[in-house]
């Protein structure tokens, strides 16, 4: 198995290009002006089921934006590597009702699959980087450790 690559900013950038795309595309997909009456006409169950997937799908895609946001703000020097561990964690979305899913369209449902692979290709990221980083010295032990030394010397 190979090891998982780092996050720099050409992946950054690459994957906030994909963001911005996918997110036109939902955009349009939840653009609800006439949008549920077309779809759903009198049915009640079609209307909650899109209203409650087009709020998720949005959510997740801003919080993936805001995370790319994050990690371009670092590489260009706006943000210290602390206020990204501690402010730039990307955050958990429950899935998609498959219940509600069954009442869209296909094409919409494509789309909300989409950012859903979207969004764990990202938390893959995240938790990898994180996890990288969590297994290197801190900073306290790394100051023990050439103390330690210099008192030997």
């Amino acid at each position: 198995m190979g090891t998982a690559a780092s996050i720099n900013p050409r992946i950054i950038e690459g994957l906030y290009c994909e963001s911005l795309v996918l997110s036109d595309e939902v955009r349009g997909a939840f653009a609800l002006s006439g949008r549920i009456d077309t779809l759903a006409g009198d049915d009640d169950e079609v209307r909650l089921a899109l209203s409650c997937e087009a709020l998720r799908t949005t959510t997740r895609m801003m919080h993936a934006v805001a995370w790319l946001l994050n990690h371009r703000a670092y590489f260009n020097g706006e943000l210290s590597e602390f206020q990204l561990r501690r402010y730039g964690r990307l955050t958990d979305f429950p899935e998609s009702d498959p219940e509600k899913l069954a009442l869209l369209p296909a094409q919409t449902c494509e789309l909300i699959r989409a950012t859903e692979r979207f969004h764990a290709r990202l938390k893959r990221l995240d938790n990898g980087w994180r996890e990288r980083e969590a297994t290197a010295p801190s900073a306290i032990a790394r100051l023990r450790e050439r103390l330690g030394l210099a008192a030997r010397n």
